[in-house]
């Protein structure tokens, strides 16, 4: 064995009094703060008034875990369910969860003793002006082995930053699960919102061609003039205009589907092209009160993780202040010749306690315990600005889910009256008792009214959607992983 370290060998028996010590203290100490997850208050009711089906009931997690299922529409159920397996930002997000898996196991490793073994072979000759000028050979093995004592906890404490990262990542997942189930349905629902436009912007179409037909005609027996003529036809083609803005919508949606489920543009048009109506949200939906919004957020569990990963990173830079305690021994051969090892070579052994201790390095260490401790403040900022963020969102979604319920009802009687309007502007105007001015704007404002209702339909529905996303909702239909 070739040893590295100037020492004189120490029998074995005299290290068993320094090794006791050190055993006895280990665990003694574990050096930096203990995490304690900071306590955030929040309101015991929203300030929103909830109305429009909203309730402060108890949310049923089987309901919240699955959603899109309140829905009752197949179609989304089967996109959704594809998604969670095919979508790439979510096998992203798992792949995160693997590394930080392994970075735990490299971190947990640092818990137990090194071996490593080397090997050499080395050929010398001397000059025969100056020596003999014979070759010698001289070969080498040695089996090293180390083991540092954790007797500050600064390995524990980064085994335990590990833990949390990992825990976080398995968050990050959840997150990322929660925004993909919201994005594929927000999709979905717009498919669904641009076929039900286009079909009214085409049923439009036919009913304006009809009059343009009855004007023309009535204009060649000679009982109008060339004026009602020309306005149909511009009402005619301005409908005409606005279907190839919806397809291309349309398309848009559905490619925007495909690739949420990690499919190419395109392969999802063949099962949506048939066209069916934009799914109804229910009559009730439970919110349960605000304090579940910061267990059921994924991205808020996320942020408290992180603060306790970077917690315990603040131990790991101060057990840097204290000495370092080393456990190392060494066994080896060296021989002259392979073939009989035992006879040609010496044995050597040695053994020892060993301590570093960093006396002086100009304020660096106490500088990086500032560091650390400067990112945990960050990352509990972080965590409280995520806990805002959600209870932002989640107020937002219910003004926009309760208002969106009220503008559909007062369109949907908007739309009422201007059919019933278009129906008797028609008539008048065949009777020649009114200018075709009026039916025009009569079939203007029918075709605006029932553009918008379609829209809002699917506004409605969108904004259920949202309103599940901010409450945490799906992040639950995740298989579960048995690896911890």
């Amino acid at each position: 064995m070739i040893f590295q370290h100037k020492t004189t060998f120490i029998r074995p028996t005299s290290c068993i009094p320094t090794v006791l010590v050190i055993l006895i203290l280990t665990g003694c100490a574990t050096v930096g703060p203990d995490y304690v997850p900071p306590k955030k208050s929040v309101s015991k009711d929203w300030h929103t008034q909830l109305k429009g089906g909203l309730t402060t009931g108890e949310m049923d997690p089987q309901t919240l875990a699955a959603w899109w299922t309140t829905l009752n529409d197949p179609e989304l159920s089967s996109l959704i369910d594809r998604a969670v397996f095919g979508n790439l930002d979510l096998k992203k997000a798992l792949a995160r969860v693997r590394e930080a898996r392994a970075r735990r196991g490299i971190a947990k490793a640092d818990f137990f003793p090194t071996l490593d073994a080397t090997g050499s072979a080395t050929w010398s000759r001397s000059n025969k002006d100056t020596g003999s000028g014979k070759t010698s050979d001289l070969f080498a093995v040695s089996f090293d082995a180390g083991w540092e004592l954790d007797i500050f906890g600064g390995v524990r404490r980064s085994v335990e930053a590990a833990e949390a990262d990992l825990r976080a990542s398995h968050e990050d997942l959840r997150d990322v699960l929660v925004s993909l189930l919201a994005e594929v349905a927000l999709n979905y629902v717009e498919v669904r919102t641009f076929q039900t436009r286009l079909t009214v912007a085409e049923a439009n179409l036919e009913a304006q061609n009809e009059t343009y037909q009855l004007t023309l005609w009535r204009y060649q027996a000679g009982l109008s003039d060339e004026l009602a003529v020309q306005q149909a036809r511009y009402n005619l083609e301005n409908t005409r205009s606005q279907i190839p803005t919806l397809r291309t919508g349309l398309g848009e949606a559905m490619n925007r589907i495909a690739v949420l489920l990690g499919e190419q543009p395109g392969k999802v048009h063949g099962e949506l092209e048939k066209r069916e109506s934009i799914p109804v949200t229910p009559f009730k939906v439970a919110l349960g009160v605000p304090a579940e919004v910061l267990r059921h957020r994924p991205d808020i569990r996320k942020a408290e993780r992180q603060l306790a990963a970077q917690t315990a990173r603040i131990g790991v830079a101060t057990a840097d202040l204290y000495p370092k305690f080393t456990l190392s021994g060494s066994i080896g051969l060296e021989a002259l010749s392979l073939s009989n090892p035992s006879s040609t070579g010496s044995w050597t052994l040695s053994g020892g306690p060993r301590i570093t201790w960093a006396i002086f390095k100009a304020g660096a260490i106490r500088q990086n315990i500032e560091v650390q401790s400067a990112l945990q403040e960050q990352y509990l900022i972080a965590y409280e600005a995520a806990v805002l963020s959600a209870l932002e969102e989640v107020e937002n979604a219910l003004v926009a889910y309760a208002e969106g319920q009220q503008r559909r009802q007062s369109l949907s009687e908007a739309t009422q009256a201007a059919q019933k309007a278009v129906e008797l502007a028609q008539h008048k105007y065949q009777a020649g008792l009114t200018d075709f001015s009026n039916v025009l704007d009569a079939q203007r404002s029918f075709l605006s009214f029932q553009d918008q209702l379609a829209e809002s339909d699917g506004t409605v529905t969108s904004n259920l959607v949202r309103l599940y996303k901010a409450l945490g909702g799906g992040w639950t239909s995740l298989p579960p992983d048995d690896k911890k």
